[in-house]
């Protein structure tokens, strides 16, 4: 049985026991497939996971993805910005951006204070992101209790799910990569599945009859996003910092 093996020169163990432990925990709910972890290693750190032979994800795929999803965030999690059990330490990886996460039973305070306002903080720091579109997002965050509809109990995130981390494999059934696992609202990863194009609508329509979303969702979308593109923003510059405050100024 063949394995994939990554590394960075950059990366330390406690990146991959982290990735390990967030597979992990995914893959504690239902019919959500991940890559089983074979090793792991340091200096610098590597993993080793279960080879998947990839495909292109079909019909039945895309809706056995959504029903999936909508029982991986029913699973929960502790609290809000809980991580996976055994996560090596509190540090919350979206992709090489770190942010030191602290539980909350509060998901808007949580949202705003331990994930906006700190990458924001940071992106205008390196001069990625300018200082009107960072109060952007700071307005965002005085006004955060009005926009985040009603309350809902932690979810299991699988934290980056883009539609490159959707990997479909040779019968066209969708396996997920690449977490950056923690508990959060379930329209963060729903958000993000669509921020650079999804795999298929399919997807969401089978969450939304597995798990019907709350009012004003689609509202939402933006906003969940702000963090993503804070994040693309911080690693990479460009025009991400001006996408995040215009993002940020749609909800003035």
């Amino acid at each position: 049985m063949s394995d994939f093996r990554k590394s960075r020169a950059d990366a330390t163990r406690s990146d991959f026991e982290m990735e390990a432990a967030g597979l992990r925990w995914l893959a504690e709910a239902e019919g959500i497939r991940v890559p089983a972890v074979r090793g792991i290693g340091g200096d610098p750190g590597w993993i080793s996971l279960e080879w998947i032979e990839t495909g292109r994800l079909s019909d039945a795929g895309a809706e056995s993805l959504g029903s999936a999803l909508a029982g991986m965030h029913g699973a929960g999690a502790h609290a809000f910005g809980s991580l996976p059990p055994s996560a090596p330490d509190r540090i919350l990886r979206l992709g090489l951006a770190e942010i030191e996460l602290a539980e909350s039973e509060d998901w808007p305070s949580f949202y705003a204070g331990g994930m906006l306002a700190p990458l924001a903080r940071r992106a205008e720091e390196s001069g990625r992101l300018s200082a009107s579109d960072r109060e952007a997002v700071e307005s965002v965050c005085e006004r955060i209790d009005s926009l985040c509809g009603s309350a809902e109990p932690p979810a299991r995130l699988h934290g980056d799910l883009w539609s490159g981390n959707v990997l479909a494999d040779v019968k066209g059934v969708a396996w997920l990569i690449d977490p950056a696992a923690y508990g959060g609202h379930r329209e963060i990863d729903l958000a993000m599945l669509r921020l650079f194009g999804s795999p298929s609508e399919r997807i969401f329509e089978a969450y939304e009859e597995a798990a019907p979303l709350a009012d004003g969702h689609t509202e939402r979308v933006t906003l969940w996003q702000l963090v993503p593109l804070l994040v693309h923003a911080l690693l990479f510059g460009g025009s991400y910092g001006a996408l995040a405050g215009r993002a940020a100024r749609s909800y003035a």
